[in-house]
């Protein structure tokens, strides 16, 4: 299922208009991130792993910020799912990528990554490989949300007791891309404990990805303790789109979160 990416991207390639494409590649038994600069190459492309869909996803518009930061004259095309054109909407508007220099190619996820990540948008706006899965609402949510305050309270405090304070989730994340991290800041967070302080680790970047975060889901898959992050994050997000009617990579313009002053409160 990549002959539509592998066209798109070809013709992309010998006309020009990028320089080079950012996607996954398939070598030596293993998937991985790939800029594909010759059309020649294509042909280790691939979307994924197949048998297990949700296996191969890694946070590519993370790479092109750096990629893009090295060449910023030149246009590069990034494989897309749903997702990632979120987080390329909210990048855009965070001025971490330039839109004319970027050229987004679709894929849309299959219906069991989008059950399994309960994703609202399991595909982009446009996309030339796949079939539209039908959109799931968060059952993980609804399930911590149903309990009272007291249980709801003991059930995260035994989740966030299992972090090691890896930075798994921040380094993954393709919204992390502030040049001096809260989480490393010594008067929130005591460097050099482990465990962490809990729950102050990840309230601290809870806070910080309100109105940020675009479920993708990729802290989620990262974290070797299994701490349900993103429905902790799902659950911001809710909270923020009830109280401010925003939702990023769904609403245009940045989180009101960020708009101070007199903006704030037209």
């Amino acid at each position: 299922m990549t002959q539509n990416v592998k066209k798109k991207v070809k013709e992309l390639l010998e006309s020009g208009k990028i320089k080079g494409f950012l996607g996954l590649c398939q070598k030596n038994g293993h998937i991985g991130p790939h800029l594909f600069c010759d059309p020649d190459d294509l042909e280790s492309m691939v979307l994924g792993d197949e048998e297990r869909p949700g296996d191969s996803r890694y946070p590519l518009n993370k790479l092109l910020i750096h990629i893009a930061r090295s060449y910023p004259d030149e246009t590069f095309g990034v494989l897309v799912r749903g997702c990632d054109e979120r987080g390329l909407k909210t990048l855009y508007t965070w001025n971490q990528l330039n839109p004319d220099k970027v050229i987004p190619v679709g894929v849309a996820c299959p219906q069991e990554l989008a059950d399994a990540c309960e994703c609202l948008r399991p595909y982009p706006e446009e996309f030339v490989e796949g079939e539209r899965a039908e959109e799931r609402s968060s059952a993980s949510v609804t399930k911590i949300s149903g309990l009272d305050v007291k249980d709801r309270f003991t059930s995260w405090m035994k989740e966030f007791a299992r972090c090691i304070k890896c930075y798994g989730c921040r380094d993954i994340c393709p919204m992390c891309f502030c040049n001096e991290c809260s989480l490393e800041a010594e008067e929130l967070i005591h460097t050099g404990e482990l465990p962490p302080e809990i729950p102050i680790f990840h309230l601290v970047r809870a806070v910080h990805m309100a109105g940020r975060c675009i479920d993708c889901g990729l802290c989620n898959e990262v974290c070797p303790a299994d701490i349900p992050l993103r429905t902790l994050y799902k659950k911001v997000a809710d909270i923020i789109d009830e109280e401010f009617n925003y939702r990023p990579g769904y609403s245009e313009g940045k989180s009101p979160l960020n708009i101070l002053g007199s903006a704030a409160e037209e």
